[in-house]
């Protein structure tokens, strides 16, 4: 009887120690490491800047908004998916809200006393939402377009890089918003 409950306790046992606050702190650490490597310094060149945040504002809302919604216009195949693009933008961004709002990570230019080299749209850090909301549209047309999915998804992980070397998030908080919009991309493909 007791063989049969094992792999139930050792699977709780498991999770607990994975979210051990011992655990939290070194992933916290990893992640301030990375973005102190990663952050532009404020003697990189202008050109530079000027580079990663015209990358950084094609994740923004102003950006994915219109690429999710213009090819609705259009018809026909992209039509299909637009509509999955713009429904995974809408739930990616719904859940990276409640979690900003709930979770109440410090942006990195609060919590180490660094600058940004943009502005900083809310006070909250974890996860990102130009990540999410770059994933949430290159990730519907990758997959209905396979011959362009390496340029799509690698425009999508450069946004998130864009995020962290301008000094605005952490490396950590890019993986989860790409994360949360791939699982949205996924859940509006199967219920389609």
């Amino acid at each position: 009887m007791a063989n049969r409950t094992f792999p139930q306790n050792a699977a709780q046992a498991l999770v607990l120690r994975l979210m051990t606050p011992r655990l939290l702190a070194r992933l916290d650490a990893r992640d301030r490491a990375l973005y102190t490597r990663w952050r532009l310094d404020d003697a990189g060149t202008g050109l530079d800047r000027r580079v990663w945040t015209a990358l950084t504002h094609l994740g923004g809302a102003t950006a994915m908004i219109p690429a999710a919604l213009l090819p609705l216009l259009v018809g026909g195949a992209l039509d299909v998916v637009g509509s999955t693009a713009w429904w995974s933008v809408l739930l990616s961004h719904l859940i990276v809200q409640v979690m900003k709002r709930n979770l109440l990570r410090e942006r990195p230019t609060e919590r180490l006393d660094v600058d940004a080299h943009v502005a900083i749209p809310d006070k909250f850090s974890f996860p990102s939402g130009h990540s999410a909301g770059a994933m949430s549209v290159a990730f519907p047309y990758a997959v209905a377009f396979p011959q362009w999915a390496l340029p799509l998804l690698v425009f999508a992980v450069a946004v998130g890089f864009s995020r962290v070397r301008l000094g605005v998030h952490y490396p950590g908080d890019v993986l989860a918003g790409q994360a949360i919009a791939i699982g949205s991309g996924l859940l509006v493909l199967a219920l389609q």
